[in-house]
């Protein structure tokens, strides 16, 4: 049985002309959700719509940019979506349960473990986790920006087989189709590159109350095909098309797993984690990461930015700023600045204490470029 994450947007919840819930899809996904427990499977269900229901209660006509306004309309529609959830599933005897999660609170390791273990817990409990950003505490420099990032994570976090990506288009074109109605679709990716090959357009939300557009949902199964999750973006209006791709029709677009997988610690480290600094490296470094998968030394340091704590995530960029992989780094920001361009074996006696051998081990290091 497969382990699946199904994310829908604000977009498919909500009717596009009354801001109302569109309750028939709610039910048609519930009933999927609850076809697809029966058969064996392990559910998580990545819900947006917060903001969206908040902004129907109050009868605001769009999303409110400012930050603060946006967290007290989440506040507002959380517990009124919860409800609906809730009253849906109960009918239906299927429990339920609420997670909801910053970056802040996954940059820290216990967190991320203890966040699997729940996970883990809800499935022997036969529960259907829900879960969703927890707008009314995050601030904008540590938020995931949208849930479609949300749901990669989860998906790379819990191992899933599969993520479905449910929106309001019925897969990824080469434009965008209200606009290119002649546009063709994609039904397969095997390799992300494909996309810039064949120079796919991909703009912005399209939606007054939604968060994400075609970029972010290309953006999550980046991550969630580097950590072996199939991916598929489908019509949120069509819940039951889930069951109908499991069984093997090609429906929407799908994203094969990479080849090279990650494991969840190092997406974690790639796509949790906020850089703290820069380190800048010369070609034999750069050479030596990107080509032989080796750690970064500190004789391979040209130049050092920001300020950062051993066990921070820093950027590592070529000698032209252009990032290439993120790490965690054995050394402040101070300490660097000491013995950048030396080599290991004369670390101690420029800091007066024996320190790691490496700057950047490569099982703490994962390419980005």
């Amino acid at each position: 049985m497969n382990t699946i994450v199904i994310k829908i947007g604000t977009s498919s919840l909500t009717n596009s002309e009354t801001g109302n819930l569109a309750l028939s899809t709610i039910s048609s996904l519930i009933e999927t959700i609850i076809n697809l427990r029966q058969q064996g499977h392990k559910i998580v269900l990545v819900s947006s719509g917060a903001v969206g229901v908040g902004c129907d209660l109050l009868g605001l006509p769009e999303k409110p940019r400012n930050i603060s306004m946006k967290q007290a309309i989440a506040a507002i529609g959380q517990g009124r979506l919860m409800r609906i959830y809730d009253d849906l599933f109960s009918s239906l005897q299927q429990k339920i349960a609420q997670i909801l999660l910053t970056k802040s609170e996954l940059s820290r390791r216990s967190s991320y473990v203890n966040a699997y273990n729940t996970f883990q817990q809800l499935f022997r409990l036969g529960v259907v986790p829900i879960v969703n950003e927890n707008d009314t505490t995050a601030v904008e420099e540590l938020n995931f920006g949208d849930n479609d990032t949300l749901s990669a994570l989860v998906a790379s976090l819990i191992d899933a087989d599969w993520l479905f990506i449910l929106t309001d288009v019925d897969g990824l074109y080469l434009a965008d189709p209200r606009n290119n109605p002649d546009t063709l679709p994609i039904s397969s990716v095997e390799r992300m590159e494909e996309l810039e090959e064949l120079q796919v357009q991909a703009g912005n939300s399209f939606s007054r109350r939604g968060t994400g557009g075609m970029i972010t949902k290309i953006e999550a199964a980046k991550i969630a095909t580097a950590a072996g999750v199939r991916t598929v973006i489908t019509d949120g209006q069509v819940p039951t098309n889930v069951q109908k791709i499991l069984n093997g029709e090609s429906i929407g677009t799908q994203f094969e797993p990479q080849a090279q997988q990650v494991n969840a610690r190092k997406n974690w480290i790639a796509n949790v984690l906020v850089p703290a600094g820069q380190l800048y490296l010369d070609q034999g470094a750069v050479k030596a990461i990107y080509e032989s998968g080796k750690s970064l030394l500190a004789a391979g340091i040209t130049q050092v930015e920001g300020q950062f704590n051993s066990s921070d995530a820093v950027k590592l960029c070529n000698e032209e700023g252009k990032e290439i992989a993120r790490g965690l780094v054995n050394y402040s920001n101070v300490e660097l600045q000491k013995i950048l361009g030396c080599r290991s074996k004369n670390i101690p006696d420029i800091l007066g204490y024996a320190g790691a051998e490496t700057v950047v081990h490569r099982n703490n290091l994962l390419i980005t470029n």
